[in-house]
């Protein structure tokens, strides 16, 4: 029985177990956080829901042994983007959190891939790599899927086309620095560049700029309207597990620690990659245009600095 543990259990964790127990993730999902009140609550919640989803156990603890020989591990513990604040200002709290908490976790569930959702997610993943000791392949990031998914939505909402039509990845960091990959993204099988031709609802530059700089605010905007983004990245990090558990070999973009793609070498940034059972098995050197491969230069060197100044 596949069993996922999900360190913390604050907005961005409950959200996940909510959309794994739903979407039927997982046999076994078991929640830590330092607030046992909090966690207790929280399971009873999930429990009580029980008889309307597929079956589960979901157990909870202020003890990380909760987390005891799990499959999968998703880390979001840590300190959460204020109003104002951008993902890279987090970093360095983070960073520290993962010293003592990521070597633990390995040594309860020596075999569990590692998925990192905690915030800078590109930072956070580097280290925790680095700390856990394992292959970079079994650490990761949920990077920058859910941008992709706002970045598709904005693209459906605009050309009035069903989003699971949308074909188009955002890559690089998690962030500010972030790159959409206008190049390759398609509607039908229709590059963007293309649509509209006739005149209707046409994917030009200004329109492309403008769905940039609204997948680029999104979560200020919610977390200064309601001051957290949970709901959506609980259904992306969710349908990152599954493709996880049942191996499906998916193309996500997750951030892992790239060797040389495009030039990019010990960095962690988000590019399309196969996921499956063994974690990130392969990521896809996603052809760019000249621009595109500047402005992911520009990313790379963004989140190294960051990680370097913590020391990394």
């Amino acid at each position: 029985m596949a069993k996922v543990a999900v360190v913390g259990a604050g907005a961005v964790g409950t959200a996940i177990a909510y959309a794994a127990q739903i979407r039927g993730v997982c046999r076994q999902l078991a929640l830590f956080d330092l607030n046992a009140d909090k966690v207790r609550a929280e399971v009873l919640d999930l429990n009580h829901g029980m008889q309307f989803t597929p079956m589960a156990q979901i157990t909870g603890s202020d003890d990380l042994r909760v987390c005891a020989d799990a499959d999968v591990v998703v880390i979001t513990a840590g300190a959460k983007q204020k109003p104002g604040q951008t993902r890279l200002d987090l970093a360095a709290a983070n960073v520290a959190m993962c010293r003592d908490l990521v070597p633990a976790l390995v040594g309860l569930a020596p075999d569990a891939l590692l998925l990192v959702v905690t915030n800078p997610v590109d930072v956070v993943t580097y280290a925790a790599q680095q700390f856990s000791g394992l292959p970079p392949h079994r650490v990761f990031g949920s990077g920058t899927v859910l941008d992709s998914s706002r970045l598709r939505f904005l693209i459906a909402e605009h050309t009035k086309v069903a989003v699971q039509n949308v074909h188009a990845y955002i890559a690089g960091e998690h962030g500010d620095s972030e790159v959409p990959l206008w190049s390759t993204a398609t509607i039908g099988g229709v590059p963007v560049q293309d649509w509209g031709s006739a005149g209707e609802n046409p994917l030009d530059e200004a329109a492309r700029a403008r769905i940039h700089h609204h997948v680029v605010r999104s979560a200020y905007e919610i977390i200064a309207g309601k001051g957290a983004t949970s709901l959506a990245v609980g259904l992306a990090v969710s349908r990152i597990l599954e493709a996880v558990l049942n191996d499906e070999h998916r193309v996500l973009p997750v951030t892992s620690r790239l060797e040389d793609v495009h030039g990019l070498t010990d960095v962690c940034l988000s590019m399309p990659s196969v996921v499956g059972r063994t974690g990130v098995q392969r990521v896809l050197a996603t052809p760019l245009s000249a621009d595109e491969l500047d402005q992911l230069v520009e990313s790379a060197a963004t989140v190294r600095a960051t990680a370097r100044n913590l020391g990394l």
